[in-house]
């Protein structure tokens, strides 16, 4: 005699269904388990906030990146800060609680509300170069790869004569010219026109390089079934790149975006040292550390400070791009 199935057991005994994660679920929860991509996250959510909020910060603090402070400027001794240029000086001379960084040297501005601003200017030109480089890269890449052809190798030859120019030569030879073109074509005069050339040369100069990493995953992923599957239904050349093709490779181009974005902030501050970037007296990190490098034996914190605040910007973008690698690399083991 076989013995009563309790079948309120069994089925308590059933395992709930497993419910599935998509792609972005589990990188986030690959990402969250890097400790050391979650402190860079919260180190840059912090930088982003100092930047968007500066105005704000520096009249909290009674501070402003273009005033002069000639009270605090010792005028006997070549307008260094007071207590700088003595034997007896350390590292930080001329910072005070009124002037946290210390102030600039012969015009006394306050070197904390320009650090501020320069981070701000900085991220305005690095996000907008990289957003135009991503779209672009993208777009050509896609393009490329898919349809090949004539457009592969017309794309390819254009991709081509853009990295055969010197980068650095070009930018600095053609600054004036171009920035002259776009205060014709209506931008206006100064900075805002140098700013836009910045942006402009950087993406023009940046996406050929997207491009191809795009061109090679489309290169392997329109040969996929849901590809071959959405031709035979008849679905259109755009609908097959832009809903079919691009949201299957999001995940190396938010790598590479992810990366290029702190190179195009070194890059802007090397521009600004070279004399291509922002006209004074608007503050920028390459010209912080441009007119600190004469005081460097005098007033050693007006240059390692900018310096050092730079380095922690390009490496926390560094960190954060490398854990977002590491997140979405599909060779790694599901978490």
């Amino acid at each position: 005699m076989t013995a009563p199935v309790d079948t309120v057991a069994e089925v308590s005994a059933v395992p709930e269904e497993i419910q599935g994660r998509s792609l972005s679920a589990i990188a986030w929860r690959r990402f969250r388990r890097d400790k050391v991509g979650m402190v860079a996250l919260g180190v840059l959510i912090f930088l982003l906030l100092c930047a968007v909020f500066a105005p704000q910060i520096c009249n909290l603090m009674g501070v402003d990146p273009i005033a002069l402070n000639g009270d605090v400027l010792d005028k006997e001794n070549g307008g260094v800060p007071l207590g700088c240029g003595l034997p007896d000086s350390g590292f930080f001379c001329g910072i005070s609680w009124q002037h946290p960084f210390g102030v600039e040297p012969g015009t006394g501005r306050d070197l904390f509300a320009r650090v501020l601003y320069g981070l701000r200017i900085s991220l305005l030109i690095a996000l907008s170069a990289t957003v135009i480089t991503t779209i672009l890269g993208s777009l050509f890449g896609t393009v490329s790869g898919y349809l090949g052809g004539r457009w592969d190798t017309a794309i390819g030859r254009l991709m081509d004569i853009i990295l055969a120019f010197p980068f650095l030569l070009i930018i600095l030879a053609l600054s004036g010219v171009f920035t002259q073109r776009l205060e014709a074509m209506g931008v206006p005069e100064g900075n805002p026109a140098r700013i836009t050339y910045l942006i402009l040369v950087l993406s023009i100069f940046g996406w050929p390089y997207l491009a191809r990493i795009v061109r090679g995953q489309v290169l392997s992923v329109r040969e996929r079934e849901f590809v071959e599957a959405s031709i035979a239904m008849g679905s259109g050349t755009g609908r097959i790149l832009f809903k079919e093709i691009l949201p299957n490779l999001w995940a190396p181009i938010m790598i590479y975006a992810t990366l290029t974005l702190p190179t195009y902030i070194a890059t802007e501050a090397v521009l600004s040292f070279l004399g291509v970037g922002v006209l004074p007296p608007t503050p920028t990190f390459g010209a912080i550390l441009a007119d600190s490098v004469q005081y460097m034996s005098i007033i050693p914190s007006y240059l390692l400070i900018p310096g050092t605040i730079l380095a922690i910007v390009v490496v926390t973008f560094n960190l954060v791009g490398d854990s977002v690698r590491d997140a979405l690399d599909p060779r790694a083991a599901r978490a």
